[in-house]
């Protein structure tokens, strides 16, 4: 590629000036986008990761840097794809910045079919750019080209490029635990990680001291376990300043019909945390006209020891988060712990059983969960376990059973019920299904009537169901997310859990009654 500069002349459109001639470009970018993916099958692009970034998206993202004033910025697109979000960071540059001469722009991009569109798109960005343009495109793996350099492998000879501003859209896909790239960015993943976070941990590597990184990533990386070595490097290393969330999850990539839970995000690679990070939200990708903006307190976002990023997009749930975190007492500290139940039953298919019997015990499924009681038998199948694997069963005591899995579109996320062990005394041990959560004592004493009743008025809440709903965007309720919750103390779950026994009105309503007194005392 030969450095850019000139303007257009033969096969190029003749721009008009000024701010004309910057949507000119992006749009042709655009548009050129278009005729690429009306050609090629989903099934193809799947296979890549790939998923191309709206024009308005992509304006939405650049105009998100504060591009710093000095002569020549040099930018990095890791996973290029057509080039469409380079230019729009381009456009945004010459329209905000009379100080800046020019971009030194490098592409990552592997996908042979793709690589001719992106030459060509930034070819013209040269020809129709106010501001110099120089390029280069690297046709190697963004992951594996610095490894080495990331991991510290190599010290003495390390010198990996640096960068003013990284804007990407990543791959997502999961990668196989042996994976080369899974194996050398180890200090920030386990087990089988998904691509997309890996990208993110090498863009934060690759930007220089006080630079920006704009990426549209899926929400998943905010909570659980599974990504706690990623938010450890990418909120050590920077900072979150602002954060969009789509309230639509099919509007985020228009033409690809993308069923995924997306944000964007900015971060600033330093140490020093803002006092407030900006919160917008929007339903509509394709304008962003009914976008809402929230400031909220940088340590009301990123919290605990985990560091969660709660989203909040409402006043409302900046006053659920300060209401629950008054409690400050999450389950493991009142003896309590969530498990996930025991039995994966399409594995053990020869040990279900249809009808009770010897060596025989109730195997408790989500279906059982009704009106915040526990049903059971109902008839269907397979409502019975052998209990010839000791690690599949455990002790019949009082529980709360909390299913696992939700719809989308119900109502309620936490979805709970009261077990007492006294209703079936005819069994020593019982078996749960891993579709549902239970709470259990942590040194496996026996959690009274009232403790059980307690936790359920928590869980059954409104609050507590709109609190986990900006901790985790999923239809999973997680385990090791609840356990860090927090909670009442467990003298007033007794307390609750006795208003519940009297009445036996298991409600969201009552719940909420019982659950606001004792926040107010």
């Amino acid at each position: 590629m030969s450095p850019g500069g000139g303007r257009a002349r033969g096969r190029v459109p003749l721009c008009p000036p000024g701010p004309e001639r910057l949507r000119m470009m992006l749009d042709y970018v655009a548009d050129q986008t278009d005729k690429f993916i009306s050609a090629k099958s989903k099934a193809e692009r799947k296979a890549f990761g790939q998923f191309f970034t709206s024009a308005a998206t992509a304006r939405f993202m650049a105009r998100l840097f504060d591009a710093p004033q000095k002569d020549v910025l040099e930018v990095l697109d890791p996973g290029a794809g057509s080039g469409i979000l380079a230019a729009a960071l381009v456009e945004t540059i010459e329209h905000r910045s009379d100080r800046v001469k020019e971009i030194k722009l490098t592409c990552y991009e592997t996908n042979p079919d793709v690589i001719p569109l992106l030459e060509a798109n930034i070819e013209y960005m040269k020809r129709t750019s106010g501001i110099r343009l120089t390029s280069a495109i690297v046709k190697e793996n963004y992951l594996l080209s610095q490894a080495d350099d990331f991991s510290g492998a190599v010290v003495a000879a390390a010198n990996p490029s640096k960068f003013d501003l990284v804007i990407g859209n990543p791959p997502y896909f999961k990668l196989a635990k042996e994976a080369p790239e899974a194996i050398s960015l180890m200090k920030v993943c386990y087990g089988a990680p998904n691509i997309y976070f890996l990208f993110t941990a090498m863009s934060l590597f690759n930007l220089r001291d006080g630079g920006e990184l704009v990426y549209i990533i899926p929400r998943s990386w905010t909570s659980g376990a599974y990504f706690a070595r990623f938010r450890s490097y990418l909120l050590e290393h920077g900072r979150l300043t602002d954060i969009h969330v789509f309230a639509s999850r099919s509007r985020v990539f228009d033409k690809e019909h993308v069923l995924q839970e997306t944000m964007i995000i900015k971060l600033r690679k330093t140490r020093r945390a803002p006092a407030t990070i900006r919160v917008t939200s929007s339903a509509d990708s394709s304008s962003f006209n009914d976008m809402t903006e929230l400031s909220v307190a940088y340590d009301l976002v990123v919290s605990g020891p985990e560091r969660y990023v709660y989203l909040v997009t409402s006043s409302e749930d900046i006053d659920v988060l300060r209401r629950v975190n008054s409690f400050e007492a999450p389950m493991p500290s009142i003896g309590l712990k969530m498990k996930t139940g025991l039995t994966v039953d399409f594995r053990h298919r020869s040990l279900l059983r249809n009808t009770p019997g010897d060596h025989v015990v109730p195997l408790f499924r989500s279906q059982h969960l009704k009106g915040g009681r526990v049903v059971f038998p109902t008839g269907r199948e397979n409502e019975y376990m052998s209990d010839e694997l000791s690690g599949m069963v455990q002790l019949n005591r009082n529980y709360l059973f909390v299913r696992r899995f939700t719809a989308k579109e119900e109502r309620k996320r936490l979805q709970c019920a009261v077990y007492f062990a006294s209703q079936y005394p005819e069994y020593q041990k019982i078996s749960t299904q891993n579709k549902i959560n239970f709470i259990d004592a942590v040194d496996n004493s026996e959690m009274s009537e009232e403790l059980v009743c307690g936790l359920y008025i928590v869980l059954n809440s409104s609050l507590y169901d709109r609190y986990y709903r900006i901790l985790n965007g999923s239809t999973q309720v997680n385990a090791t997310e609840m356990n860090t919750i927090p909670m009442p103390a467990r003298k007033d779950l007794e307390r609750m859990g006795r208003r519940l026994i009297e009445r036996k009105n298991y409600s969201t309503a009552y719940c909420d009654r019982i659950l606001e007194e004792v926040i107010r005392t």
